[in-house]
């Protein structure tokens, strides 16, 4: 018997745990591909069940679906990502990951001080406004994230 070569969005999903519909929204999102058979039903080629496990890991450490499609861009298609495809990746969202992992060290460390009035000018909030720096552009809330060192 010759393996399957295409899939049905049924079959991947099943395969990969991951839902009809979550299939459909990554498809609409440009991060998978399939095709239509002469009866109007999606096939996906092999590949997609690689493609979509490096999603759901993506996604579990905070990876955005945006900066995964811009990933998959670099990927070629219709062949099945290789570890070193991934070791690309990966190494491509280490610095946003390092970035994520030092805000949210801030955040925790800095939360003791935190009276959580969201005001986000308090002369005293040391996660968001040391030094009351953000009080000559006006009052409320002035930032909603902290800055990347980008910038």
């Amino acid at each position: 018997m010759a393996p399957v070569r295409e899939l049905t969005v049924g079959q991947v999903a099943m395969r990969s745990g991951v839902a009809v519909s979550a299939l459909h929204f990554y498809e609409a999102r440009g991060l998978i591909r399939s095709h239509r058979t002469s009866g109007n039903q999606r096939r996906y080629s092999r590949d997609v069940l690689r493609r979509v496990a490096i999603i759901r890991v993506a996604q579990e450490v905070g990876i955005s679906l945006a900066d995964i499609a811009r990933a998959f861009q670099s990927l070629p298609e219709e062949r099945t990502p290789t570890r070193e495809d991934w070791h690309l990746l990966s190494t491509a969202w280490r610095d946003e990951l390092d970035h994520k992992i030092a805000q949210m060290k801030k955040l925790r460390d800095g939360l003791t001080d935190c009276i959580g009035c969201g005001c986000m000018s308090i002369d005293k909030c040391p996660l968001r406004n040391k030094e009351d720096r953000l009080a000559k552009e006006g009052t409320g809330a002035r930032r909603l994230v902290l800055p990347h060192p980008a910038e």
